[in-house]
């Protein structure tokens, strides 16, 4: 440890602009995988702007138990989806289970007005919010 910070007060330019490096890195990382939204939010935000939400999780999950109004849209399926979801010009809200996959959906769909559901459906059931289930036929 003693090495480091005398390497360090030896070369302080080389750990400024690794300083700046490591600050643009993570400042381009976030707007490449979206704005973030918190679950308590997302519903004035809804209400607001219109936004659309899309969960990405598979079918399954999906049906037992959803945001209110969302769309689900399956990750896997998502590259089929890219034009529609490109040309709707509300805010579009990404959903998933943890709040990690919907940043590389932000990604491939690409655009300004994209958001990622923080800590995604996990998240907004930890924050006691209610998810709905389709009333489908028995």
């Amino acid at each position: 440890m003693e090495r480091f910070i005398e390497f360090m007060q030896h070369h302080p330019i080389l750990f400024g602009i690794l300083g700046v490096l490591a600050v643009a890195f993570f400042i381009l990382e976030s707007k490449r995988s979206g704005r973030k939204i918190s679950p308590q939010a997302l519903g004035g935000f809804v209400n607001r702007e219109k936004a659309v939400i899309v969960d990405l999780r598979d079918a399954k999950e999906f049906r037992e138990g959803h945001i209110s109004g969302s769309r689900n849209i399956p990750l896997s399926s998502l590259k089929n989806h890219l034009d529609e979801l490109r040309e709707i010009s509300q805010p579009i809200v990404m959903v998933c289970k943890m709040g990690q996959t919907s940043g590389s959906a932000v990604q491939q769909v690409g655009g300004e007005n994209l958001y990622r559901l923080e800590g995604g459906i996990l998240g907004w059931q930890g924050q006691g919010l209610p998810l709905v289930k389709p009333t489908g036929k028995k």
